[in-house]
C-alpha cells in the first residue's frame, strides 16, 4: 500500500483557504505550529505527496476530512530524490512570496477597531456529503475566493520598534551578518521574511535556505552537505553550471569548493546576495559539520572587509541557542548584529486582538498576558480561537494548561525537549515546584539556566529564575509531580 498520500488537484483551493481561515498568516506558521520543515507543508499545500502520518497531523490541524481531499501517490521514495526537494524549495518561496510581499506592505497600515474584518466563518468540511467532494461548480468558486481574498485583506503581522527598523539599516551594509536570536514560535521566521521581502524592494538578490529542509544523507559528511547547501542556492538562481560538475573538477578539500563556487557563480553580480539561513540549531548536534560549517560563515563575513567581492554577500541566520563547541575567534555568534526578539507588550496585544475582530480592552488583554505573558504565538493562538470560534477567554484559560487545551502541541514539544536532557528537567522540575524564584546555586548554575532561557521556558534575573508564564508553571508543575 502507498506509503504517502497527496492532496487531489481540485481540492487545493480548499486547503489554502483552510490555512488562513484558521488564523495562520504564512506556510511557516503552519510549518512551526506542527513542528514540521516548511517544505514539507509546502508539499502538502501544493498536491506534493507526503508521508500517511504527516498528511493526516496537517488534516486535522486545518480542521480537514482527509479521505475527502485525499489522493494516493504510488511513487516510491526514491523517485521523489533531491529534485523533488529543490522543487519542494522553489515552491516554498513562491508561496511565501506571495503571503509576505501582502504583508510586509500592509502592516504599517495597522486597522482600527471599528475597521477591523470579522473572522470569516469556518468551514465544516469534514460535515460534507461524499457526492459534494468535487466542488468546482462556478458559485462555490467564487464564494471562495470572495473568503479567501477577505482573509488575504489584514495581516497579522505585529511590528516591535525599533526591531525592524534596525535590521533594516544593518542588511544594508555590505558583507554585514545579521543574526536573529529568539526561543521556538517567537516570530523569528517572520522577522526574516520582512527583511528579505523589505531588501528585495532595493533589488537586491535574495535566497533563503531552511536547515530542516537538508536530509539525513545531506549530514552524513561535511561535503555532502556543502554540495547540499551550494546546489538549493544555486537552484535558486537557475544557475547552468552545477554544483556536482563544480566539485568533480575543483581541487582542495569541500569548504575550499564552496568558496570558490560562491565567488565564481553566486557573489557576482550586479545587486548584492543577501542569503538567509533559518534554523541553524538543526547542526549543532552534527559536532563535525557545526563547527567546520559555522567557522566558515564567519570566514566569509570576516572577508568582507578585505576582500570586494565577498562585499557581495549579506548574511541572516536564525538560532535559538549559541553553538558553544566551535573556538570563539571562529564562531559567527559573537561577530555582526544580533537582534533578540522580545515579548509583545500591551498595545501589540491589542492591537493584534482588534485586527481578528476582538472587543478586547486593557482589561482583557492584561487577563490573557497574566497566563501567556507576551509571547507571539501563545497569544495569537489564544485569540484565534475565540475569534473564529464560539469561545471565550475565560473558556480558553481554563483549560489552557491541560493535555485537551489549544495550547497542548505546543506544552508537549517543550516536555519532549526536556526529556531528551535529564539535567535540563531535573532544573526546570525546581523551578517549577518551588513558589518564589529560585536563586543559583551548585545545583542551579547559570549555564543550566541559560539553556532553559534559550528554550523560552523560564525569565532570569540577576542571581535567580523563575518560569517565564503562568502557563508553564502550572502546566509542568502537574506533569513533573504525576510524573507523566
Amino acid at each position: 500500500m502507498p506509503r504517502s498520500l497527496k492532496v487531489r488537484q481540485d481540492c487545493i483551493g480548499i486547503v489554502k483557504l483552510a490555512v488562513r481561515r484558521n488564523g495562520f498568516p504564512s506556510q511557516q506558521a503552519l510549518a512551526e505550529e506542527l513542528g514540521m520543515a516548511r517544505s514539507t507543508v509546502v508539499n502538502f499545500l501544493t498536491g506534493k505527496p507526503v508521508d500517511r502520518a504527516v498528511f493526516v497531523d496537517i488534516c486535522d490541524k486545518l480542521s480537514l476530512n482527509c479521505e475527502e481531499i485525499a489522493e494516493f501517490d504510488m511513487e516510491t521514495p526514491s523517485v521523489l530524490g533531491k529534485e523533488h526537494e529543490i522543487e519542494s524549495s522553489r515552491n516554498y518561496r513562491d508561496l511565501e512570496e506571495a503571503d509576505d510581499v501582502s504583508t510586509f506592505q500592509n502592516s504599517r497600515e495597522k486597522p482600527s477597531k471599528a475597521e477591523a474584518p470579522k473572522p470569516v466563518p469556518s468551514l465544516h468540511l469534514s460535515s460534507l456529503d461524499k457526492e459534494d467532494k468535487i466542488i468546482e461548480s462556478n458559485e462555490q468558486l467564487e464564494h471562495l475566493s470572495v473568503m479567501e481574498a477577505q482573509v488575504t485583506d489584514f495581516t497579522f503581522y505585529v511590528e516591535r520598534p525599533p526591531i525592524e527598523e534596525r535590521c533594516y539599516l544593518e542588511i544594508l551594509k555590505p558583507g554585514c551578518l545579521l543574526r536573529i536570536k529568539a526561543p521556538w514560535q517567537t516570530g523569528k521566521t517572520e522577522m526574516m521574511s520582512r527583511i528579505i521581502h523589505y531588501i528585495e524592494q532595493k533589488g537586491y538578490r535574495t535566497a533563503v535556505l531552511n536547515l530542516r529542509d537538508a536530509t539525513q544523507e545531506d549530514f552524513s559528511n561535511l561535503d555532502k552537505f556543502l554540495q547540499w547547501f551550494c546546489t538549493i542556492v544555486a537552484d535558486r538562481f537557475e544557475l547552468t553550471t552545477s554544483v556536482e560538475e563544480h566539485w568533480r573538477k575543483s581541487i582542495g578539500n569541500s569548504k575550499i569548493k564552496c568558496r570558490s563556487y560562491f565567488e565564481k557563480y553566486l557573489l557576482p553580480g550586479e545587486s548584492p546576495l543577501v542569503l538567509a539561513l533559518d534554523e541553524v540549531d538543526r547542526i549543532f548536534s552534527i559536532r563535525e559539520i557545526a563547527s567546520e560549517f559555522l567557522g566558515m560563515l564567519r570566514t566569509w563575513h570576516e572577508d568582507a572587509k578585505t576582500r570586494q567581492v565577498w562585499r557581495q554577500l549579506q548574511l541572516v541566520v536564525l538560532h535559538s541557542e549559541i553553538y558553544t563547541e566551535v573556538d570563539i575567534n571562529q564562531s559567527p555568534f559573537n561577530a555582526g548584529y544580533e537582534v533578540m526578539l522580545t515579548d509583545f507588550n500591551q498595545e501589540q496585544v491589542l492591537s493584534l486582538a482588534q485586527r481578528y475582530g476582538l472587543n478586547f480592552d486593557t482589561a482583557k488583554v492584561m487577563q490573557l498576558m497574566a497566563t501567556v505573558g507576551g509571547h507571539p504565538y501563545l497569544v495569537k493562538e489564544a485569540l484565534k480561537q475565540i475569534g473564529q470560534q464560539d469561545t471565550t477567554l475565560e473558556e480558553v484559560l481554563q483549560t489552557s494548561h491541560t493535555a485537551w487545551g489549544i495550547y497542548s502541541r505546543h506544552l508537549e514539544r517543550h516536555w519532549r525537549s526536556l526529556q531528551s536532557n535529564s539535567e535540563l528537567a531535573h532544573a526546570f522540575e525546581k523551578i517549577v515546584l518551588a513558589n518564589s524564584p529560585v536563586e543559583f546555586n551548585s545545583q542551579l548554575n547559570q549555564s543550566i539556566a541559560i539553556k532553559l532561557n534559550d528554550l523560552g521556558l523560564v525569565k532570569l534575573s540577576s542571581n535567580s529564575i523563575m518560569p517565564r508564564y503562568e502557563l508553564y508553571r502550572h502546566y509542568f508543575r502537574d506533569r513533573f509531580q504525576n510524573n507523566l
